[in-house]
């Protein structure tokens, strides 16, 4: 495998990113399908456009993990992070919250999510973010593993009810 290399995201890796997030969010789905959305693309084009427009939001980190393979580049991980305000309904002051983090599973083990995380904290914390927050599902150890293993810690559990109280079965 070529070196891997960050950069910001552009909008001509929509197709790609697009790819990418459809594994973030089946995974999420698989979790528990009434709480996440559920996307039958597994291109997800409108999510690949949606992150690689945030290019130019000057609030806003979407880092791409590269490799060249066979003369192309392939992007093979993603953060998404945004420098938040404020906000009196979580309770927090202003912070740099990372929304996704994926890497590719044929990549995995190799230290690109700690490359890709790192260097989103540190964009974060140049926008003036004095913390990183983030959510992970409930049932996804290995994430709160590796989260715990770069300094997070637990401060929220986030408990869903639907209606009429009942629970979907496990």
């Amino acid at each position: 495998m070529s070196e891997v290399t960050l950069r910001l995201a552009v909008p001509e890796d929509a197709a790609q990113l697009g790819r990418l997030a459809y594994q973030l969010v089946k995974l999420h789905h698989d979790f528990d399908p009434a709480r996440f959305i559920k996307i039958d693309d597994p291109n997800a084009p409108g999510y690949g456009r949606y992150l690689s427009s945030r290019a130019d939001d000057p609030r806003t980190v979407v880092l791409v993990a590269t490799v060249v393979e066979g003369g192309a580049e392939k992007i093979v991980g993603y953060t998404y992070a945004r420098f938040e305000e404020k906000d009196w309904n979580d309770l927090r002051d202003p912070a740099g919250a990372l929304h996704d983090i994926l890497v590719d599973p044929g990549y995995r083990k190799r230290g690109i999510a700690k490359k890709l995380a790192l260097e989103t904290f540190a964009r974060l914390e140049k926008m003036g973010a004095p913390r990183v927050i983030l959510k992970t599902a409930a049932k996804n150890e290995t994430a709160q593993r590796f989260f715990r293993s770069i300094g997070f810690r637990d401060t929220m559990i986030e408990m869903t009810r639907e209606r009429g109280g009942v629970t979907p079965a496990r």
